[in-house]
C-alpha cells in the first residue's frame, strides 16, 4: 500500500511550482530588490540571424533590422546560412551593399555550430541573438542594450509578444502562457537573474560568449554560463519582439519537445549550478522554474496514479480524483475542439497546459533513450 504522504508531497509540488514559487519571489523583491542601471548606451552590436531555408521570411526581418533606431554605424547585421537550399543566400547578397553580411556554413550542423561559427568572425562588443522570423519593435535594440550600462550584467532577453491570427487553441493558450513567464521574469530580474530567455531577442556580452557543442541548446546554456562567470541575466519588457504562434498541436508539440530534450541535455551539463553555496538564489530559481517545471508531467502522472491506489481511504480522495478527471476531460474536448477548429477560449489555459507538460513527458523519455536534437526546421508560424 502507498503511503498517502507521497500523494500529499507531490500535490504539494505541484502547487508550489505555479504558485508557491511566484510568491517566495514577490516576497524576496519586497525585502531587498536588484534593480538594473540602466542609461543611454550604444556600443557595438552585431545581430546574428541564423537561417535554414528562410526564404519566405529573411527579407522581411532584414528590413526590420535596417529600420531599428539604433546608431547605424554603432550595429551590423550578419546572417549564417545553415546549408541552406532554396534562395536564402541570394537574398541576403541583395542586402550587402546596405552592411548586411551573410556566412555560409557549408555542411548543415545546426543554430549552436552556425553561431560557434560567426562569432569567430566577428568584431563586436555586444552580440544579438534573432531568429530569422523575429521581428523587433523600432527600439528594442536600444533598450535591450541599455541594460549593459550595469557591469554585472552579462545576458539580457526581450519580451516576446505573440499574436494568434487565427484565433487558435494552442496560440491563445501559448499567448496566456507567455504573460506568466514574462511576469516571472521581472520577479526573478527584481531577485538577481532570470533562468529563461526567449531566443529570438537575446543579448550577450562577446567577451563572455563560451564556444558550445553543436548539440547544446544556445538560449538555455549561453545564459547559463553567463551565470557561471559571475554576472546577470536580466528581462528587458521595453525590448519586444513580435512573433505569430504555432497554430496546431503537432506543431507545438514537436518543437516543445525538441527543445525540452536539449534543456535536459544543458541542465545535465550545468548541473553544478545547483550548489547554493556557490549560486545562492540562482540556484533555487533554477531546480523550481526549470527542474521541476520540466518534470511537472511526471509529478502529475505520479499523482494521478497514486491517488487512484487510495480511493476508498477516505472521501477526499475521492473528491480529488474527481477533480482530475474532470480536469484531463476538459483538455480532451479542447483537444476535439481543435481538431473541428472550434476556439473554446475557457478551456484554452488547462488544453495547453497539458499539451506543454506532456511534450516535455515525450521529450524526458526520448533523452534518456539517448535521442539528440542538433539541427532544425524552418518555424511553421
Amino acid at each position: 500500500m502507498i503511503n498517502p504522504l507521497f500523494f500529499w508531497i507531490l500535490l504539494f509540488i505541484l502547487f508550489f511550482i505555479y504558485f508557491g514559487y511566484p510568491t517566495t519571489l514577490f516576497l524576496l523583491t519586497r525585502i531587498k530588490g536588484h534593480d538594473v542601471t540602466k542609461r543611454e548606451y550604444f556600443p557595438n552590436v552585431t545581430i546574428l540571424i541564423p537561417a535554414y531555408n528562410e526564404e519566405h521570411v529573411v527579407r522581411k526581418t532584414i528590413e526590420n533590422k535596417l529600420a531599428l533606431n539604433y546608431p547605424r554605424n554603432n550595429f551590423s547585421i550578419c546572417v549564417i546560412s545553415d546549408g541552406s537550399t532554396d534562395r536564402t543566400d541570394n537574398i541576403v547578397k541583395e542586402y550587402q551593399s546596405k552592411g548586411v553580411r551573410l556566412l555560409r556554413q557549408e555542411k548543415r550542423q545546426g543554430k549552436t555550430a552556425a553561431l560557434n561559427f560567426a562569432v569567430k568572425n566577428i568584431n563586436c562588443d555586444i552580440i544579438v541573438f534573432s531568429d530569422a522570423n523575429s521581428l523587433y519593435d523600432k527600439d528594442a535594440l536600444a533598450h535591450l542594450v541599455h541594460n549593459f550600462a550595469d557591469p554585472q550584467v552579462g545576458y539580457v532577453t526581450g519580451q516576446m509578444i505573440y499574436s494568434s491570427p487565427d484565433k487558435s487553441m494552442v496560440g491563445d493558450g501559448c499567448t496566456m502562457y507567455m504573460k506568466y513567464e514574462n511576469y516571472l521574469r521581472k520577479l526573478e530580474t527584481k531577485c538577481g537573474s532570470i533562468v529563461g530567455v526567449d531566443g529570438g531577442i537575446d543579448a550577450i556580452r562577446k567577451d563572455l560568449y563560451q564556444e558550445l557543442p553543436k548539440e547544446a541548446l544556445p538560449d538555455f546554456v549561453l545564459p547559463l554560463k553567463v551565470i557561471e562567470q559571475g554576472y546577470r541575466i536580466v528581462y528587458e519588457p521595453n525590448a519586444i519582439l513580435n512573433e505569430e504562434t504555432l497554430s496546431s498541436s503537432k506543431d507545438e508539440h514537436d518543437m516543445r519537445t525538441r527543445v525540452s530534450i536539449r534543456a535536459f541535455d544543458t541542465l545535465y551539463t550545468m548541473k553544478h549550478l545547483l550548489n547554493p553555496f556557490k549560486y545562492g538564489l540562482f540556484s533555487y530559481e533554477l531546480l523550481v522554474h526549470k527542474i521541476l517545471r520540466y518534470l511537472t508531467g511526471l509529478i502529475l502522472l505520479l499523482t494521478f496514479v497514486i491517488n487512484l491506489s487510495l480511493l476508498g481511504k477516505h472521501q477526499l480522495y475521492s473528491f480529488l480524483f474527481f477533480l482530475q478527471i474532470v480536469f484531463y476531460l476538459l483538455a480532451l474536448i479542447g483537444y476535439l475542439a481543435e481538431k473541428i477548429k472550434i476556439n473554446l477560449s475557457l478551456i484554452n489555459p488547462i488544453y495547453y497546459f497539458c499539451l506543454l507538460h506532456y511534450s516535455s513527458t515525450a521529450a524526458l523519455i526520448k533523452y534518456l533513450k539517448g535521442e539528440k536534437k542538433i539541427t532544425w526546421e524552418p518555424r511553421k508560424g
